[in-house]
């Protein structure tokens, strides 16, 4: 998303749902303030991120590794979005940030918490998958049909 707002290229996508909103370097916090879930995984996410950036301390602020630095304007570029979260995921607090973030820039459509259900509970959970479902049958009937 943040490449094609980079590019003026968001009129390529009607609508965009991020799959898992790892958005922001929020497990490189203090882990006092975490939620169980986010204190449980912050120190695997840690490592996961300095894996995926090339060079963590130089891409730190680049949105491009972290899209919840966006700039405000740089958001307002993002196409139309529907965040889908569940309620105990170790990333409900950075999704929770980039959809108001969002909302306030005019891209948000839905900000989505399915209730009850840890990470990978949406597709693990026969409810959760229920719930998950529904959730883009409605998206995709509202905003692209």
């Amino acid at each position: 998303m943040v490449l094609l707002a980079r590019n003026d290229e968001t009129d390529l996508v009607k609508l965009a749902i991020p799959g898992i909103p790892m958005v922001d370097d929020y497990c490189f916090s203090s882990p006092e303030c975490m939620t169980k879930e986010e204190r449980f995984d912050y120190k695997g996410m840690r490592k996961i991120w300095k894996l995926i950036a090339a060079d963590f301390e130089a891409q730190n602020s680049d949105p491009l590794l972290f899209p919840g630095k966006a700039s405000d304007e740089l958001l307002e570029k993002f196409p139309p979005t529907i965040i889908r979260e569940v309620e105990f995921d170790m990333f409900i607090t950075e999704a929770t940030r980039l959809a108001n973030r969002l909302r306030r820039a005019g891209r948000l459509l839905e900000y989505i918490v399915i209730p009850g259900l840890p990470h990978g509970g949406s597709m693990m959970d026969v409810k959760g998958a229920r719930e998950n479902s529904k959730a883009f049958n409605t998206a995709i009937k509202e905003y692209l049909l």
